[in-house]
This record gives structure tokens, C-alpha cells and sequence, in this order.
């Protein structure tokens, strides 16, 4: 895992050297990604350079340092990722050079770097991309024809940023190696800001600054210095995340659910067998939940096949009980025989880290689950280096509780008249989340154990707010948004375009129909996943130069899981039915079956009491007029109503302090 940084001058201005000093001061910004190591190249006659920062995984040896020339001398790479499928490579450029008549290869070490750029060199971008299994993003230069080519993973686990600014174009695995290069200006896109405040992230391929652009997971997108003088080429996917959903929908798995089952037992050892290849000491995060539990299950069964010692698993407790999943996750541990270890999180541990939150981040970013994540790596880097996670359950195997609940709710209210809607939506806000909470409380004796929920009034109050939705496109945002109306902050301004507003690119209708299950896990899973879930882990993980990986996330495994029938997605009022089963033969369970609780801090309270100096400070009405970005009123509105207790404004309110603290940490100004 690493932090990659270049700049190509269509320019001519900046001498050799101050190209290389350049890429070297951008990859420099990026050195919490890659403390192992860092190394420059530049190709002088195409006025470009690429910077690399290391944290060394596989091959520790000068012989994996990057960039990386390939063995022909045409094409240089800059990566940051893992090749999981190395060997096999290996072995498929061997026997292709073989049969092809010309010599083979003499590797010079082990590194999946040589060989992902050995695949690319023979291949070239597109098909070499197309048999890599793994997680990537990376630039690849080509000398003879001068072009620079930039590439991301099929789901979106690794970042890249790109830019044309005044005749360089730049990228950056984040924004602030963007920031250090020479003559960079950076300026808020309101468009993005406000499409921010709904989501809480930006999804690429916008960013918060004007100007600057995010690769969208598998694409790929190739510059020459020609390009440069005028607009980019746009982007183009290698792999499409829409057509694996057709596919499966369109021709389900033919066995039986036993069979199903199987099948993807088998796949996912593959991934989770794949992934434990490292150099350096390897572990898991355990949150106790269905998808870390079954990740760390397997990676103990495969442990003693590799002769590997105990698998060592992690996670974060918290004072607090309605956040606190640490005693299931130590009960599924000694189940499972582990070795684990558990962070309890005070609230002053947490509240040190905001701060801290922006640099982490590099660009605004309001998931406040980025904390309890941010303590959890810090924890699980003080043993191991690589650590193996749950994430990308939930998306592809329908674990979120829209995935169950949204659509038959949908079909439900479609067919009443939008004023009872509405009146509907005002009885739920009849009641503060807290009552709603008490009487849940008073209830749950009698309630199934999949309706007893934590902080359910909030959940009621998101489904007020997106009863009165006239669509499903309308009833999926008021689901998902933060500000359900972004336009009240920053008025005048439109939103910038995202999944939800994109229905051509969206899998064929009859397939995979508006407001339906499949429909809602592809969204989550063309957005949210990459831009909020991903983003956060990369983030968190990075900043302290811990590798996560994500077995659910072998693009083998996902294409499987959209073949799977409904009935192993949903059933009887519960999801990841898939993955219930397999973990039922690990795991007893009653270690695990519980209401999903997230990953959550108690973000309300701290806003009214901790947290209340530092939020007021940065919303000061006087202060929001200054820098003309957010309205005053609606944002002062919001904070009232938080501080008296009756709402809890914690999701409207967190994205904008989190965008002003971006500002001040940052110096950008209006």
C-alpha cells in the first residue's frame, strides 16, 4: 500500500530538475501512506515525473521499490495497492513470452508491482487490468508513445485524484498531494458543496475543489501532452458494475441453495486465502457483526493450511453501552481462538482525534464513523501491518436495513395519497427520536429480536422524512441525505450530478426495477460504497499506515453475489441470508444474531456538551457571512433545535462543521 503522485508538463516551463522536485513534494504530502520508503523518476524528453511513497508488503527489498521501469524499458508505474493474484500472473506472463518465442523474463524480486507491470507491459492497460484481482490505483507511463494512462480498482477501494492546472496535469492518491504542487489555487466547487451536504462525501468523479476530479472506480483515463492544451479526454470504464448486475439477475444461479452456498464458500476461501499473502505480520477487524466474523472465521480455518500461527482480530469498545459491540465481538474471538485485543474508547479519545480529522481525510468528509474507524487501525497497526476486514457485506449481500425494509414500504405508500403521506410523516415528528426511543424501550419484550434497534426514533424520523416522496429515486435520497434540501445552504446553486440522477447508467429496468431491492443494493453499492464506506477506511487505515483489505471485495465474489436468488439475499424480515448460513457453520448463533447496530459514536451528545465551544466557534453567523459559503439561518436553525434536546440535528450539522474545519485547516478562504 502506498501514496502515488505525478505532474506532466504540457508547459515546458519547469526545468528537469524542478519536475522531479516537484513530484517529489507532492508524493512528500502523501508520506503517511507509505512511511517504509519513497523513490522519484522522471522521463525528462516527456516532461514527466512520478512520485511513490512505500509501505512495503510485499518483496521488503529495493527490488519492489517504485516507480518501477519494466524489463523492456518502455513503460514506467507508479501503484498503490495489491495484486492478490500475483503467482497466477507470474506464471501467465512466463508461458506467454515462452509460447510467443522470446526469452523469459528474469524477475528481479517477488513483488506484485513487477508483475502487474509485466502484465501491462504484454497486454497493455485495458486486458492487463481485466485479469488482475485486487485492489489498485495506479499511472502508468508509456515512453515510446508518451502517454500517461491512470487506472482504478473495479469497486473503488483506492483513491486517485487528477487536475489540469495551467498546463500540468497532476494526480495524487489524495488531495492534499494535489495542493503542494507549483502554482496550485484551490476553490471551493459549490456544486460539490452541496451535493456534499446531502451526502455527506463528495462522490467522484466531482471533488470540493473547482477544477479537480476523482477517477471513478473502473475506469481508466489516458492523457497525452496534445490533450493537455484544451479539454481532457473523458474517463472510460474497464468493468461495469451495471452490467454484473444484469448478468445475474438475468440468469440466477441454477442449484440449489445448498449448491449456492457452496459455490460461494469456495469462492470466498479463494479471496480470504488470497489476501492473507503478505511480508510483514497480518490480522483482522472484529466488529462481532455477520461480515468481520466470517472473514476472521475463515482465516482461521485457512491459518493452520499456510502454517501461519493464530490469526490475531482487533476491535474498539466503548464506555458508552448503546455503542459497545466489544463483548460479542470477544465472545465470536474465543470461539473462534483467536488472538484478540480490545481498545476501550473513552470520549476524550475520540474527541482528541477531531482535530486531527481533516489532515486524516484530506478533503471534507462527514461519516463521523471515521473516528471509532481512525482508533481502531491506530490500535491494529501497533501489531500487524495488513489487517482483513468485513467491508462491502452489507452492499453486496443486502445487509442494510433499506435493502429489507425500503422496498416493501415503497409499495405500500406508492399507492396512498401524498397528503396522508405527509400526514403521516408529521405524526412521526410528533414525537422527539429520545420519546420514540422510550417507547421502543417500553416495547421491546414483546418486539422480534430484528426490530429491536438502537436509537430506532432517528430511523423514524429519516422515514419521515422521505414518506412524502412522490418517486423511488425521491424516496432513496430523503433516505440517504444528510440536508434533504442542500439548495437552503447554499442558495443559488445547483447540485452536482451523481448516481442517483444518472438512470442511464442504471441496470436494465425490467431486470432490476425502481424502489426494488436489487435497484437500492446497486445504488449503495455504485456510491455509497466507494465514496463514503471505502473512502473512510482507506482514510483511517492509511493515516497510519496500516493495509486494509476487503475479501468480500474480489470482484470474483461479487459478480457471484448478484447471481444469488432474492430469497438468499432478503428473507423473512432479515438480510445476507447468503452469508448467515455460512457463518451459522463457524460460528453458533447466538454469538452473533442481534440487531445491526453500525459503527457510531455518541456524536449528539458530545454536540451538546463537549463538542458545544468548538461547533458554535465555527458557525458563527458572522463568521459563515464572511466566507460566503453556507447560509447563516438555516444552519443557526439547526443548531438551536440540537441544543434544546427535542431533534437531534447531529447529521445536518456534522457535514457542515466538518466543511468548516476543512477551511481553517486548510487556509482556503472565499
Amino acid at each position: 500500500m502506498c501514496g502515488i503522485a505525478g505532474i506532466l508538463d504540457a508547459t515546458g516551463v519547469l526545468a528537469p530538475p524542478e519536475l522531479a522536485e516537484a513530484a517529489g513534494r507532492m508524493a512528500g504530502a502523501l508520506s503517511h501512506r507509505g512511511p517504509d520508503d519513497s523513490g522519484l523518476w522522471a522521463d525528462p524528453a516527456g516532461n514527466l515525473a512520478l512520485g511513490h511513497c512505500r509501505l512495503s508488503i510485499l518483496d521488503l527489498s529495493r527490488e519492489g521499490r517504485q516507480p518501477m521501469l519494466s524489463h523492456c524499458g518502455r513503460y514506467a508505474l507508479s501503484y498503490n495497492g495489491e495484486v492478490y493474484n500475483h503467482a497466477s500472473l507470474r506464471a501467465q506472463i512466463e508461458a506467454a513470452r515462452t509460447y510467443s518465442g522470446r526469452s523469459a523474463i528474469v524477475w528481479r524480486g517477488h513483488s506484485d508491482t513487477e508483475i502487474l507491470l509485466e502484465a501491462l507491459a504484454l497486454w497493455g492497460p485495458e486486458e492487463g487490468l481485466k485479469r488482475v484481482v485486487g485492489m489498485f490505483a495506479l499511472a502508468l507511463w508509456d515512453l515510446r508513445e508518451r502517454t500517461l494512462t491512470l487506472a482504478r480498482d473495479r469497486l473503488g477501494e483506492k483513491p486517485l485524484y487528477y487536475a489540469l492546472n495551467q498546463g500540468l496535469f497532476l494526480f495524487a492518491s489524495e488531495l492534499p498531494g494535489l495542493m503542494a504542487a507549483p502554482g496550485f489555487t484551490a476553490r471551493v466547487d459549490r456544486m460539490s458543496l452541496a451535493l456534499y451536504l446531502r451526502l455527506s462525501c463528495v462522490p467522484a468523479p466531482h471533488s470540493i475543489l473547482d477544477g479537480v476530479r476523482k477517477l471513478p472506480a473502473a475506469h481508466l483515463l489516458t492523457v497525452r501532452l496534445a490533450d493537455l492544451t484544451g479539454e481532457l479526454p473523458a474517463p472510460r470504464a474497464w468493468w461495469s458494475l451495471a452490467d454484473v448486475v444484469e448478468a445475474g439477475l438475468a440468469s440466477p444461479f441454477a442449484g440449489s441453495e445448498a449448491e449456492a452456498q457452496e459455490a460461494l464458500l469456495g469462492l470466498l476461501r479463494q479471496s480470504v486465502r488470497g489476501q492473507m499473502v503478505a511480508d510483514v505480520p497480518l490480522g483482522a477487524l472484529l466488529s462481532g457483526g455477520i461480515d468481520s466474523s466470517l472473514v476472521a472465521a475463515l482465516m482461521a480455518e485457512q491459518a493452520p493450511l499456510n502454517g501461519a500461527g493464530k490469526v490475531r482480530t482487533f476491535t474498539i469498545g466503548y464506555s458508552e453501552a448503546a455503542y459497545d459491540e466489544s463483548a460479542q465481538a470477544e465472545a465470536v474471538a474465543r470461539h473462534l481462538g483467536t488472538e484478540h485485543t480490545t481498545l476501550v474508547a473513552r470520549p476524550a479519545d475520540a474527541l482528541a482525534l477531531v482535530p486531527k480529522l481533516m489532515r486524516i481525510a484530506g478533503e471534507p468528509f462527514a461519516d463521523a464513523s471515521l473516528l471509532p474507524t481512525r482508533l481502531v487501525a491506530e490500535l491494529t497497526r501497533q501489531q500487524v501491518t495488513v489487517c482483513l476486514s468485513g467491508d462491502g457485506g452489507d452492499e453486496l449481500f443486502a445487509g442494510y436495513n433499506r435493502h429489507v425494509h425500503a422496498p416493501r414500504l415503497w409499495a405500500r405508500l406508492a399507492g396512498l395519497p401524498r397528503g396522508l403521506r405527509t400526514a403521516l410523516a408529521g405524526l412521526l415528528h410528533s414525537l422527539s427520536p429520545q420519546a420514540w426511543d422510550r417507547v421502543f424501550a417500553a416495547l421491546a419484550p414483546i418486539l422480534p429480536a430484528h426490530a429491536r434497534q438502537r436509537l430506532p426514533g432517528e430511523k423514524l424520523h429519516k422515514l419521515a422524512q422521505a414518506l412524502p416522496a412522490r418517486v423511488p429515486p425521491a424516496f432513496y435520497a430523503a433516505l440517504v441525505s444528510a440536508w434533504p434540501d442542500p439548495g437552503l445552504l447554499v442558495p443559488g446553486v445547483g447540485e452536482a450530478s451523481w448516481a442517483l440522477r444518472q438512470p442511464g447508467s442504471w441496470p436494465d429496468r425490467e431486470l432490476c426495477p425502481q424502489g426494488s431491492g436489487p435497484w437500492l443494493q446497486y445504488l449503495d453499492t455504485a456510491w455509497y460504497l466507494p465514496e463514503d464506506i471505502l473512502t473512510k477506511v482507506d482514510r483511517a487505515s492509511m493515516s497510519v499506515g496500516l493495509e486494509a483489505r476487503a475479501p468480500f471485495l474480489d470482484h470474483r465474489v461479487a459478480e457471484f453475489a448478484w447471481s444469488l436468488p432474492g430469497s438468499m439475499r432478503v428473507r423473512g424480515g432479515q438480510g445476507k441470508q447468503a452469508l448467515r448460513g455460512l457463518l451459522s457453520r463457524y460460528v453458533p448463533p447466538g454469538l452473533w444474531e442481534r440487531p445491526k447496530m453500525g459503527f457510531g459514536v455518541p456524536l449528539d451528545a458530545w454536540l451538546r456538551g463537549e463538542l458545544k465551544d468548538w461547533a458554535a466557534g465555527l458557525i458563527d453567523p458572522v463568521r459563515l457571512k464572511r466566507e460566503g459559503y453556507l447560509a447563516p439561518a438555516p444552519v443557526a436553525e439547526a443548531f438551536s433545535e440540537h441544543q434544546s434536546g427535542r431533534f437531534n440535528r447531529q447529521y445536518r450539522l456534522w457535514p457542515v462543521l466538518v466543511f468548516q474545519s476543512w477551511l481553517e485547516t486548510f487556509g482556503i478562504s472565499g
